[in-house]
């Protein structure tokens, strides 16, 4: 049986639907998601790396993503993997807003920040 997850249980009761997190442990899904919303250009998280693969679907705005020794910026569109283990993060360019989903391969969050 499958279960629909209401707004509020991943949007952390937030106005805004492009903000907050999901954990899927509990409702049996073998993923976990964030939705970015950065309003202001140089935001973003620091650098860090996951036991597991990390996909970022870029719904809106420009991003600086740092993969390795490697970086790409991107557009609304474009799609980043972010391989398990590989250090990473990513910088909203601006001048706009910009829009994430983030899909954790895994049901919990686990992260090692290194910075």
């Amino acid at each position: 049986m499958s279960e629909v997850v209401k707004r509020h249980q991943w949007a952390d009761d937030k106005a805004d639907a492009w903000s907050g997190e999901w954990q899927s442990g509990p409702h049996g899904s073998e993923v976990s998601v964030i939705f970015v919303a950065y309003d202001k250009p140089g935001i973003g998280p620091r650098l860090h790396t996951h036991p597991y693969s990390e996909t970022f679907i870029v719904r809106s705005g420009r991003a600086l993503f740092t993969l390795g020794d490697e970086q790409i910026e991107v557009t609304a569109g474009q799609i980043v993997v972010a391989p398990a283990n590989v250090p990473h993060k990513f910088v909203n360019l601006g001048p706009g807003a910009l829009e994430q989903i983030d899909i954790h391969a895994n049901p919990t969050f686990v992260t090692d920040w290194l910075e």
